[in-house]
């Protein structure tokens, strides 16, 4: 009884529902598959217009090739005439230089007496001192030249013989490393240059900060055997330890 009283308020239910799902159903799936239908002919449509004539076909673009005879083409440049620099005429002196060539004197006009004047006496004639002229009278002070010294080495220098130690010096241990009981090892590198001198010295790697100045001022009081190459010495960069140690004996 009370469901046909709900029924009468509310005609619209699952009766309803199930008198026409399989109406929508249907409706759906032929839109679904008409889509699909849409899609795929877009894609084959083209082929299959141009297989029915509807649609003209584009030829490809024409390539133009020339085939050529052997008789068209030119000799191989030569192997041995090369084209040479166009030569440059220079032209030669008119006259020929008599300067520097000696003249035969007869004895007879040679003064016994004649010197030769030294370099010192014939820049005292040309520029004496006190003379105006070119030189202002002011006197020729010979100065020692100073020869500028070579940049360092590039980091890796072929040598034949290696530099070798002359003057070994050991670091001092510093006392606050001493103390704390700390040891360690100090790696660096020496310039060493032509005269076996130190001229340089880097720090490669140290185990503790406190030892590297003790290294680097030890390695600068050493001296070296200059390396040699081809028979004279080069300047090369020398890679050498120095260990700091305490004696528990």
């Amino acid at each position: 009884m009370s469901e046909l009283v709900l029924s009468s308020f509310f005609p619209y239910g699952a009766p309803e529902l199930k008198r026409n799902y399989q109406k929508f159903m249907t409706r759906g799936l032929l839109i679904a598959a008409l889509i699909h239908l849409i899609g795929i002919g877009s894609y084959y449509a083209p082929e299959w217009l141009r297989k029915l004539g509807i649609i003209s076909e584009e030829p490809p673009p024409a390539r133009m090739v020339r085939i050529m005879k052997y008789s068209e083409l030119g000799p191989p440049p030569s192997l041995t005439n090369t084209n040479a620099a166009p030569a440059i005429a220079v032209s030669a002196p008119t006259v020929r230089p008599s300067v520097g060539i000696p003249v035969p004197v007869p004895d007879a006009e040679i003064n016994p007496e004649q010197t030769i004047a030294t370099q010192t006496e014939m820049a005292a004639e040309v520029n004496p001192a006190g003379e105006e002229g070119v030189g202002g009278g002011v006197p020729v002070i010979e100065q020692d030249l100073k020869i500028e010294e070579d940049g360092p080495p590039p980091d890796f220098v072929p040598f034949e013989k290696p530099p070798e130690v002359v003057k070994q010096v050991q670091p001092k241990y510093p006392e606050l490393a001493r103390r704390a009981g700390m040891e360690g090892t100090v790696l660096v590198r020496v310039w060493v240059d032509k005269e076996g001198k130190v001229r340089k010295v880097e720090i490669l790697k140290s185990d503790a900060e406190i030892f590297s100045q003790p290294a680097i001022d030890a390695a600068q009081q050493m001296t070296f055997t200059p390396a040699v190459q081809g028979g004279n010495p080069v300047s090369v960069w020398v890679a050498m330890p120095f260990k700091f140690k305490l004696n528990t004996k």
